[in-house]
């Protein structure tokens, strides 16, 4: 059986001994206390309809903290028509995955055209080599 290893809390810088999570017992209970505010403002009715911001606003909990808790499941966006949490590119809010639908295409694209623009200088670089082998191969006479 390990015993963990001594590691620095990621939230708080503590020294701790690192078993399971990357936070120090002290910053975990913090944690639940944040979750437990969170799910306590959404359960209610008439905070079903809140984004992000006010969940935040409301509860004092961070916005990173409230998207960390989503994507990890343990607050679920299924009966909160405007829950979400903001893109890693651009901030629009998002239900699902890192990056909005625009940022995706995006990025789609610009791999598109760097794979083609990296064909294209291949292509270049082949064709030069083979000028230099042929000029190589009529000045020797072959």
């Amino acid at each position: 059986m390990s015993l963990g290893k001594l590691s620095n809390c990621t939230r708080c810088d503590a020294l701790f001994v690192q078993t399971v999570r990357d936070i120090c017992p002290k910053c975990h209970q913090a944690v639940e206390k944040e979750y437990e505010e969170c799910a306590r403002y959404l359960r209610k009715r008439e905070n079903r309809g809140a984004n992000i911001y006010q969940v935040s606003e409301a509860t004092g909990v961070s916005v990173k903290q409230i998207t960390k808790f989503i994507k990890e499941g343990r607050i679920s966006v299924e009966g909160s028509p405007s829950l979400g949490y903001p893109c890693e590119s651009c901030g629009t809010l998002i239900r699902s995955g890192n990056l909005c639908e625009s940022c995706v295409r995006s990025l789609q694209h610009d791999i598109t055209q760097q794979s083609d623009l990296d064909r294209r200088l291949e292509e270049e670089r082949r064709e030069r080599q083979a000028q230099a082998a042929y000029k190589r191969r009529t000045k020797t006479g072959e």
